[in-house]
């Protein structure tokens, strides 16, 4: 097994949602992986403590990765370079001339490097883009450690892998069992992680997700692989079908950071009901989603819910704030 390093609060604590609860008629649980830490806070430093263990392990002084230009993941990759002394590359989509707050504010103050690239090149070069880098970097004497999008890979995965370990053991705590958990699919890594460690342990739990971008075809295909990744590193493979993979469908809105009013109302009515922020990227669509199903039936088997809160706050921006 990979060598972890360890700078996330964990665990992270669950509390059930009372008001929406009674409103709904169910019980609904959240996970405040929000809360794992300040500058590296969100789902991404569980697994950036198993990549960027494997990163010390290979010798590296720089850490490369991708994203939006309100990334969550590359703010916590450039927040844990910083912290370990390691220099960090970010390669983000978008124009730096149109956001200077929110993530990326902090990136810039935590030192990073940034390229900004067109969506076209994201979506097709980025790969490529950051081997260029490492090459680049590696001319100058470094050695460079590249982390995917949303560090979403086989070995960033083992950090929801655990994560899955850490819930089972909260339930005994707890005194309940949840027969539901419930996530964001961005990338596909964290999901990927809770169903592997949800499948292992033998553990009775569905996992669902709701993406937020692409489809639930794509994101079935993306799990898929990422299971058969995990099991490389932990020697136990699992065999499962592209249907037994419960992502739900139809809520990605006007596709990934872009928000429509109906979202960010919700999750200011969200926020009054439970003194608890989401984010209009990822947790803001995917609650949404969840109460929507919900009323439409679709939990009608499920009484414990839990709820992944994943991170995200660093991601408002003006534009959203323009939509209250």
């Amino acid at each position: 097994m990979v060598k972890r390093i360890r700078i996330a609060n964990l665990p992270t604590k669950i509390e059930k949602l009372n008001r929406l609860s009674d409103k709904l008629g169910k019980n609904i649980f959240i996970k405040r992986d929000d809360q794992t830490g300040t500058e590296v806070s969100g789902n991404k430093i569980r697994k950036l403590e198993f990549s960027v263990g494997e990163a010390l392990e290979k010798n590296c002084d720089y850490l490369i990765t991708c994203g939006g230009i309100q990334s969550n993941h590359a703010r916590a990759t450039a927040a844990v370079a910083a912290k370990l002394g390691l220099g960090a590359y970010l390669v983000l989509r978008g124009n730096e001339e149109e956001e200077t707050e929110g993530n990326l504010f902090l990136d810039k103050m935590l030192g990073a490097n940034i390229k900004f690239i067109t969506a076209d090149e994201y979506k097709n070069h980025r790969a490529k883009i950051m081997v260029d880098i490492r090459e680049q970097l590696e001319n100058k004497g470094h050695k460079a450690y590249v982390i995917p999008e949303g560090a979403s890979n086989g070995i960033g995965s083992l950090g929801y892998v655990n994560t899955m370990d850490e819930i089972l053991k909260q339930e005994k705590e707890l005194g309940i069992k949840f027969d539901a958990i419930v996530v964001t699919v961005g990338s596909g890594g964290t999901f990927a992680g809770l169903y592997y460690g949800n499948h292992i342990n033998d553990n009775w739990a569905t996992i669902y997700g709701f993406n937020i971008c692409d489809t639930k075809e794509h994101f079935q295909d993306v799990v898929i692989n990422l299971l058969d990744e995990i099991a490389t590193y932990t020697d136990k493979k699992i065999s499962v079908t592209k249907e037994e993979i419960d992502i739900i469908d139809g809520y990605p809105g006007l596709g990934y950071a872009l928000s429509q009013p109906e979202e960010i109302g919700f999750i200011h009515y969200f926020a009054k009901l439970e003194g608890i922020i989401l984010d209009p990227v990822y947790t803001g669509k995917a609650m949404y989603g969840l109460i929507n199903e919900i009323k439409k039936g679709r939990f009608h088997k499920h009484q414990n819910i839990l709820f992944i809160h994943t991170g995200g706050l660093f991601g408002w921006n003006r534009i959203q704030r323009g939509l209250l």
